[in-house]
């Protein structure tokens, strides 16, 4: 219990010094376009399970991503699969984290999820990603998650699960602003921001949705910790 309580202080602290000391430039650009993959994917496996299509994924050498998907095909109306869409990708990396981090907890678990997560990177690879520097940052990330998952070192893999858990939670609060953001221009063109999105297709304001993610990510946040740490 103790050892653990340490590790999650711990990996907070560093998570959170990684991005607010500009000497971890090298190591804060890979980590962010790691999580715009988590956020995109959000975006297009949420567009899959409403039994839409997703159709490529891309990220930018800025950061920035999108993922285009089609929901005109769901199985549910069109403006619950479009809000759902949308929604995914704010709740995809907070939702992602939660289960890399109670997957960190016991020694099958953390094998197990070890491995998803790196054939999802894999098929993401081959069928979705269509920017070269998406290319090469995932396939680094795989390269070195595959040898973590070989060594048998299992507290080495559980800390990776724990700083990838708490960095995908964690970068929720690093996107705020572009949570209360009602739209952006890119390329030229007036795009709508996620939240923006949900609101055009269901009741409510575009800063309402904001905080009902906040809240859940922080709720997120707090169940996963808190399974982590229970005896």
């Amino acid at each position: 219990m103790r050892n653990s309580f340490f590790a999650v202080v711990g990996i907070s602290i560093l998570v959170f010094l990684l991005w607010q000391l500009p000497y971890f430039g090298i190591i804060q650009y890979p980590l962010m376009l790691l999580g715009t993959w988590f956020h995109e994917m959000g975006h297009g496996l949420t567009a899959l399970l409403v039994g839409g299509k997703f159709l490529y994924l891309e990220i930018y050498e800025n950061g920035g991503g999108v993922a285009v998907s089609d929901v005109s095909s769901s199985y549910l109306p069109y403006p619950f699969a479009r809000s759902l869409t949308a929604a995914g990708g704010l709740l995809g990396p907070a939702i992602a984290g939660a289960i890399l981090i109670t997957s960190s907890k016991h020694n099958n678990s953390t094998k197990i999820t070890l491995w998803i997560l790196i054939m999802i990177m894999v098929i993401s690879l081959c069928i979705w990603i269509k920017s070269l520097i998406a290319l090469i940052v995932l396939s680094l990330f795989v390269i070195i998650l595959f040898f973590i998952a070989i060594l048998k070192m299992q507290k080495l893999k559980s800390f990776t699960l724990l700083f990838l858990g708490t960095q995908c939670v964690l970068s929720t609060y690093l996107q705020t602003g572009y949570l209360f953001t009602k739209q952006f221009e890119r390329d030229g063109q007036i795009q709508y921001s996620d939240t923006q999105m949900i609101a055009a297709h269901l009741p409510g304001t575009y800063w309402m949705w904001a905080i009902l993610i906040l809240v859940f990510t922080i709720y997120l946040l707090y169940k996963s910790y808190r399974y982590y740490l229970k005896r």
